[in-house]
Formats: C-alpha cells, sequence, structure tokens
C-alpha cells in the first residue's frame, strides 16, 4: 500500500522540522518536501503533486490564504489548515475552510509552538482522513444558485448511494444582513425544533443549507458543530452576515425562537430544556462524548427527551458516528423527522453514513437540497 505523500508548509524551519517528524512517525505518511512560503508551496504542489498539504496561515512573501486561492483554483487538492488560537486567527481559519481547506488544526501556543506534539495525533487524523477524500478536490466546484425563491416541485430523495467523489456546492453570499430580529412564535401554537449536527466539513455545508432558509422560518435550530473553542463565534458572526436567518453562538440560558440558528460554543455542550412552554438552551462542560465537546449526541438526547414539540434531526458530512446514537434515542422516545446528507455531496460520509446504515434516516439528500426540505417538512 502505498503511503500519503504531504507537503509541509511553515515559514519557521522549527515548526517544519516538527510537523514533519510528527507526521513521519506515522507508517502510513511520507512527507516528500517542505516550503517555506505560499509562493514556494504553489510551485512545489505543481511539480510534486501531493496527496494531502499542510498550510501555515501566517506566512511571509504570500500567506496561507491567498496560495490557498490559487491554489483550489489551479491546482485543488485537500489542505489541512494550521492556525493560531487568536481572534484573527479564528477568522482566518473561518475563511479558509469556506475557500475549500479540508479541515484545520490550532497550533497550542502560537506561530512558533513549541508543544505542537498536544495535537499531533489529531494532525495525523485530519492528513489521514483528507488523503481519503484526495478525489473530491480534482472536480471543478459546482457553484449553484440556493438563493432563488423555492420551489414546489417535489424534492428528491434518495436511499444511501454508493461511494462517490463529487465535492461541496460552495454558495454564493446573499447581502449581509448583520442586525436579524428573532421570528417569535405565535402564542398558543406547539413549539418545533430543528437539530443540526456536523463535523469535518461542516462549515462549508452549513454556510449552504443556512444561508438558504428564508427569514421567516418558523423554528429554532440548535447546531453542533464539532470545532474548538474561540472558533465557533467567528463561524456564527461569518454566517449570521451570509443568511437571511440569525446566526449566533448560543449562550446559556437563551430561549430559542423561530428564524434564528444557534451555534454550540466550542468546548461546552449544549441542550435544549423545555421550561414555561418555551425551549432554552443549556451549557455544561461534563466529559467529552467520543472525544468530542461539544457532542451531537448529546444535543439529540436533550431533544428526544422534550414532550409536546414537533422535531427534526439533521446530520451532514463529518468523522466518525456523532449523532447515531442521540437519533436513535430521539425515534424511540418520541417522533422525529430526519434527514441525512447525501453521500455525494459529503466532504467525509462518515457520521452520515453511520445514521443511515443504523436505518435512522427519513430523507437523503444532497446539502444543498436540504433547506428546500426542511421548510417543506417544518411548513
Amino acid at each position: 500500500m502505498s503511503k500519503i505523500r504531504v507537503l509541509v508548509t511553515d515559514d519557521s524551519a522549527f515548526m517544519r522540522k516538527v510537523i514533519t517528524d510528527i507526521l513521519s512517525s506515522d507508517p502510513e505518511i511520507e512527507v516528500i518536501d517542505r516550503a517555506r512560503n505560499g509562493l514556494e508551496c504553489i510551485e512545489k504542489c505543481k511539480q510534486l503533486n501531493p496527496d494531502v498539504l499542510t498550510l501555515d496561515i501566517e506566512m511571509p512573501v504570500m500567506n496561507g490564504l491567498d496560495a490557498l486561492k490559487s491554489l483550489m483554483s489551479e491546482h485543488p487538492l485537500p489542505i489541512v489548515m494550521l492556525s493560531s488560537l487568536t481572534r484573527e486567527g479564528a477568522e482566518a481559519t473561518i475563511e479558509a475552510l469556506e475557500l475549500g481547506a479540508f479541515d484545520f488544526v490550532t497550533k497550542p501556543s502560537g506561530p512558533i509552538s513549541l508543544d505542537i506534539h498536544k495535537v499531533g495525533d489529531r494532525l495525523i487524523e485530519r492528513v489521514k482522513a483528507a488523503s481519503m477524500a484526495k478525489g473530491r478536490w480534482k472536480r471543478a466546484v459546482p457553484r449553484p444558485s440556493i438563493f432563488k425563491k423555492l420551489e414546489t416541485k417535489p424534492v428528491s430523495v434518495q436511499t444511501p448511494p454508493p461511494q462517490s467523489t463529487a465535492t461541496v456546492p460552495t454558495v454564493t453570499p446573499s447581502t449581509p444582513n448583520e442586525i436579524k430580529p428573532p421570528i417569535r412564535k405565535s402564542l398558543g401554537t406547539r413549539p418545533r425544533l430543528v437539530a443540526l449536527g456536523t463535523s469535518t466539513g461542516g462549515p462549508k455545508a452549513l454556510q449552504v443549507v443556512l444561508t438558504a432558509i428564508p427569514a421567516d422560518f418558523p423554528a429554532p435550530i440548535a447546531i453542533v458543530q464539532h470545532m474548538p473553542a474561540g472558533f465557533t463565534k467567528s463561524l456564527a458572526q461569518r454566517l449570521n452576515t451570509l443568511s437571511q436567518i440569525r446566526v449566533t453562538e448560543v449562550v446559556d440560558g437563551e430561549i430559542l425562537e423561530p428564524g434564528t440558528a444557534y451555534i454550540a460554543p466550542g468546548g461546552y455542550h449544549f441542550e435544549v430544556r423545555h421550561v414555561n412552554g418555551r425551549l432554552q438552551a443549556h451549557l455544561h462542560q461534563e466529559e467529552p462524548r467520543g472525544g468530542h465537546r461539544p457532542s451531537v449526541d448529546t444535543l439529540f438526547e436533550s431533544v428526544s427527551r422534550l414532550t409536546n414539540v414537533d422535531k427534526w434531526a439533521i446530520i451532514m458530512t463529518g468523522m466518525g458516528n456523532d449523532g447515531t446514537k442521540g437519533l436513535k434515542m430521539m425515534k424511540e422516545l418520541d417522533s422525529v423527522t430526519s434527514i441525512v446528507e447525501d453521500e455525494s455531496t459529503c466532504v467525509v460520509y462518515g457520521m452520515p453514513r453511520s445514521a443511515a446504515l443504523a436505518g435512522l434516516a427519513d430523507h437523503v439528500a444532497p446539502v444543498d437540497k436540504i433547506p428546500e426540505l426542511l421548510c417543506k417538512l417544518v411548513h
């Protein structure tokens, strides 16, 4: 079996060596070369055609974002970004994911992290996952218009398809709408709730889904996106500027209102409770589940315990099986309609595959069809 060929890019000679040592410690990975900046990285990608690229964001001559833009248009391949834990680093990382980066790993203590070994296992895991998705980056990225008015024709829903190498569609940003008051539900109606879980590839998938949902959507959307602390706020702010609905990082004790999407903050589990006839967010820092905090299972299980609430659950692209146990509990304890992302648009067909194989998918749809399908079901 051939090894995964990786090109490491970082302006620090120390970081290049340490990252190389970490990746080379795995017998399935081979670091074929190293680059000092974005310009050198682009040239070496053209010459060496690596399977995966690790790319620092902050570099001289040409930074990681500019290199990423160039590579995605001229030489697309799966790229794992290395990001610092700063507000600027978080914003740049979210932009990188929008531009087509596969995933990211945070440097524990800044651009030159002497303790980079702390995230060594995660870096190896992400490089291996990226190599499995290499074929998806060799295709042109479709750019469907998702801002057209929702049509009334039936949405095509299908059973899980065979292995595919399609890529996730990107979206064209709508007019920014920074301040969007929540749409309050009418008195006397039964509360509605959409619970959504996603991981690797999720930021782009969330952009496709949330930007296509109309402002008068009659339910709150509770979201778990696997992402470390410090990054979910930037993600929510970015999605809010692109969406007709309000998108925010959820706050403990917050009442969940229709027309708003609430993203769990990194490092906190997100549960929903029924308090005095209204849906309320509860955040806590109990132990991670399956290595995740926030956990999709934790969110879904809390939703399963809600009574007299109309529920919909969505599982989109991501590694592993988070969400399957929670969705199973939702179906055992109450009525819920589930949507699972079709393999053809998943960056990583892990979480959706697990739910589909468990027989928990009521509907299977490509990511760009999920908003229309959801609106039909909720309305």
